[in-house]
């Protein structure tokens, strides 16, 4: 029967939702689901939980958990990555760190200095991942939902893994599209818009995207981006500076660690809930995600095809950008794998936005895998946020990040 490994099955929000999807896919009937993490005690929270799930709904699938990755990925069919090396408090430097220079982040786990850090990070235990894929289950499809989403999709497919980036971020995006055009979100593809953006302003979480940033660079470039605005605004120096107030001219807000503690806590407190009988779970087993993985499974087991937004190596399907660099559009998977929809060229001045973090990111996974501090300054220093710094203070503010994240660093500290 299927096997499915959730690496970092112990997070308190991927955890569930990914058994949630699985169970509720018949396709999937029997088949195992392993949750492998190094934490013991997030692990034992959401394999009871799961557990539960399984009893109280009859369901047959039969649930496992490990602190062994050799062991999870002996006969893998699928590998499920959504971890945080670190956790959430190395994420506390990444933001704190750079606002003392001057360089404040919406988000911080992609790009900026805060994506730099958490890269350098996960990069080379992603590779040690991919390498122990490649030895126990080299046919096994691997769904990587981590952040930096394409600098680790790369360092996998570098590898030789068969893996696939997915992203959430257009589902949000795809489904403000849809209330706008009266149409079910699985009917948009892609949309040529004038104007601006209509969302719901009386949405005042720190996660809600208004989509100033997406409207005025679309006005600018004639292409949408598919992201939300907190992540799409750190791509450039033009929104989140002290001439927009921070953002706020743009509706930004900037997410801290403490929303970002105050989500996870919430998630905890909830599987506790539940296990302790205060909460019924059937609501949240019918509330099915929008995320791919238990589709994707589900085609490939199937025989069928899977067709939707995914991060795979550029063999040709965006024309004007590098080979094998990850870039992000429509593809099929089936039980042959994955292959990406020819989509031809972006526009020249997104191409070059585009080629310039493209090279970043490739110097981010050298200089992560060698421990190398020059490299990793020259990724700094090219950074659209950095570029208020001089030499010296992007020095500074490296030597800054790499000593607080140094527990998580070994290879740029001799170990």
């Amino acid at each position: 029967m299927t096997k499915i490994v959730i690496i970092g099955g112990g997070s308190y929000s991927w955890g569930p939702t990914f058994m949630r999807d699985v169970f509720a896919t018949p396709e999937l009937k029997g088949s195992t689901i392993v949750l492998h993490d190094i934490l013991q005690e997030r692990v034992d929270l959401v394999h009871a939980l799961g557990q539960k799930m399984i009893w109280d709904f009859g369901l047959d699938f039969h649930l496992e958990k490990t602190h062994s990755l050799d062991e999870a990925l002996q006969g893998a069919d699928f590998v499920i990555l959504t971890i945080t090396t670190g956790r959430l408090e190395s994420m506390r430097p990444d933001l704190e760190i750079p606002a003392k220079y001057g360089i404040r982040q919406s988000v911080g786990d992609t790009t900026g200095p805060g994506g730099l850090a958490r890269a350098l990070r996960n990069i080379p235990v992603v590779a040690e991942i991919g390498r122990k894929v490649m030895e126990i289950c080299p046919n096994a499809l691997f769904l990587n939902y981590t952040n930096p989403m394409t600098v680790l999709t790369r360092t996998l497919a570098m590898q030789g893994v068969k893996v696939v980036g997915l992203c959430h971020e257009w589902i949000g995006v795809r489904e403000k599209l849809a209330l706008i055009f009266g149409t079910a979100p699985e009917n948009i593809q892609a949309q040529i818009l004038s104007g601006e953006i209509k969302v719901d302003e009386e949405d005042t979480s720190v996660f809600t995207d208004h989509a100033k940033v997406k409207s005025t660079l679309f006005q600018l470039y004639g292409a949408l981006p598919a992201a939300g605005d907190r992540h799409i605004a750190e791509f450039f120096p033009h929104f989140i500076n002290d001439s927009t107030n921070w953002g706020t001219d743009y509706d930004l807000k900037l997410t801290s660690i403490e929303d970002r503690e105050a989500l996870e806590a919430f998630a905890k407190m909830m599987i506790e809930s539940v296990l302790n009988g205060e909460t019924d779970l059937k609501p949240f087993m019918e509330d099915i995600s929008t995320e791919a993985a238990n589709k994707i499974i589900r085609a490939v087991v199937s025989g069928e095809n899977y067709i939707g937004i995914m991060n795979l190596p550029n063999m040709g399907q965006v024309s004007n950008l590098p080979c094998d660099a990850v870039v992000e559009t429509y593809g099929v998977i089936n039980s042959m794998g994955a292959h990406a929809t020819s989509y031809g060229e972006v526009p020249a001045g997104v191409q070059s936005i585009l080629q310039k973090h493209i090279s970043n990111q490739e110097m981010t996974i050298r200089s992560a895998l060698a421990g190398d501090w020059e490299l990793a300054l020259q990724v700094l220093l090219n950074d659209p946020l950095s570029g208020r710094l001089t030499i010296p203070q992007a020095r500074q503010l490296l030597h800054e990040l790499l000593e607080a994240n140094k527990h998580c660093l070994p290879l740029f500290f001799g170990a």
